[in-house]
């Protein structure tokens, strides 16, 4: 059980972070300013958080929680109960939303490689297969990642900021994505 001082040091320094990574990129934010802001040591900073991905990962833990309920146990289209093609689409809308609302989160926790070794890509990836096996797709494995990679925060800040992209094209274009999901018919 968490002490009473830990918990609100936890709470306090998961605020600092929230508001520096919402004012400037968190690449820009160090340690001993979430430290400075919370009103806490380093050491109690450093005890509990590693690194600044260690923290962006806790904020936007909440978020990607509520998503896999929705996945799991939601309304069809996002949840069970529609065709895959029509799940994928819902997924990648959904998860727009969530780059698009928590973006300078994701792009604190999920960059490069450690994308890949976060539980929620996990969680990602483990459903774009289920869809995959359940649309009877050969090798659903060599297709998953490829799926999955037009959601990687650097993709998704690119196509927003320099390609100036909107959250509905950038849906409408992955949505187009979905059609590898949607039965095959024979060729002639």
């Amino acid at each position: 059980m968490e002490r009473a001082d830990a918990a609100r040091n936890r709470a306090r320094i998961l605020e600092a972070a929230a508001l520096l990574f919402a004012e400037r990129p968190p690449q820009d934010v160090t340690m001993d300013d979430i430290a400075r802001t919370a009103g806490v040591g380093r050491g109690t900073l450093y005890r509990r958080y590693p690194d600044r991905a260690s923290i962006a990962v806790a904020l936007l833990d909440e978020h990607e929680r509520e998503l896999q309920e929705r996945l799991l146990r939601g309304e069809p289209p996002l949840g069970p109960g529609a065709p895959p093609a029509e799940r994928l689409a819902a997924f990648y809308a959904a998860m727009v939303r969530l780059l698009e609302d928590h973006s300078h989160l994701v792009l604190g926790s999920e960059v490069g490689r450690s994308r890949f070794e976060t539980g929620a890509y996990g969680f990602w990836r483990a459903h774009v297969r289920a869809l995959l096996a359940a649309a009877g797709t050969p090798r659903p494995d060599a297709l998953v990642d490829v799926l999955l990679a037009p959601l990687a925060p650097e993709v998704y800040g690119y196509q927003r900021t320099v390609l100036g992209l909107t959250p509905e094209q950038i849906t409408e274009a992955l949505t187009r994505l979905t059609t590898t999901l949607e039965p095959q018919r024979p060729a002639r």
